[in-house]
Order: C-alpha cells, then sequence, then structure tokens
C-alpha cells in the first residue's frame, strides 16, 4: 500500500492487476473501497474456464486477497455489489457467493447489464471495514 493525498492505495499481486486507469482498492479511514473484479486468474490475466460457477469463485478469492492486503477480509464485508451479465444465472452465482458468505452475510445489490469487461459474466465490488485487531 501507498499514500496519496489522504487515501492509501492498495495493490496486490495475488489478485489480477488493473486492467485500466484505477486501483484494485481504496482505503479510507477504516473503510476499504474495491474495485470490481472480474473471474481473471491473476497469472494468466485470461478468464477462468468453468461458467458463471468458476468466474463468480475466482471473482470472490480475487476479493478475498485485495482485501487480506489491507489488513481486512472477506468476514469484514459490509456491502457488495454484483454485476451480472445473464439474471438468469443468479440462482447459480449465489451459490457460489453462499460458500463465501455462509455467517452473516454482508448487504448486497445485484442488477444485471449489458456487457462487462472482457465478456465477463460476472463482476463484484465490494465495501469492507479494516480488521480491528490488526497490528498497526
Amino acid at each position: 500500500m501507498y499514500t496519496t493525498e489522504g487515501k492509501k492505495i492498495v495493490s496486490t499481486e495475488k489478485a489480477p492487476k488493473a486492467i485500466g486507469p484505477y486501483s484494485q482498492a481504496i482505503l479510507a479511514e477504516d473503510l476499504i473501497f474495491t474495485a470490481g473484479q472480474i473471474g481473471l486468474d491473476p497469472g494468466t490475466m485470461e478468464l477462468v474456464d468453468g461458467g458463471i460457477e468458476a468466474q463468480t469463485r475466482q471473482v470472490l478469492t480475487n476479493l478475498k486477497h485485495v482485501l487480506e492486503s489491507a489488513d481486512s477480509g472477506l468476514r469484514f464485508v459490509i456491502k457488495t455489489t454484483v454485476f451480472l451479465q445473464d439474471m438468469g444465472d443468479f440462482a447459480r452465482m449465489n451459490a457460489v457467493y453462499a460458500e463465501f458468505f455462509a455467517e452473516n452475510p454482508p448487504a448486497r445489490s445485484t442488477v444485471q447489464v449489458a456487457a462487462l469487461p472482457k465478456g465477463a459474466l460476472v463482476e463484484i465490488e465490494c465495501v469492507a471495514l479494516l480488521n480491528p485487531t490488526r497490528g498497526d
């Protein structure tokens, strides 16, 4: 992480690098705001194979790594926004999502969009709290 103008830029090699002029996440005060993640494998920068389930799993794994690099984690997520290319994929996306947020799930909005970067089927962004027990 590095600081610029009162905000900390969050970056990790464990998640796909930004494919445009944006940061993986921003830390401001005790909140982390992530960029949307699509199902890119960070090693190849290609979408994972396996449809909506595999892409959702990769998206949430990418978000987990971004959050962990900022002294947070999925259990500290307070809000997600899910963008689906096809609302018909909702139930299958939701089943994988529930694996990652089994207890005390965050607030969530889900919308269908006309298209996502690189032809992705799902994109998810989140807002999370810093881990209150982190070692500053």
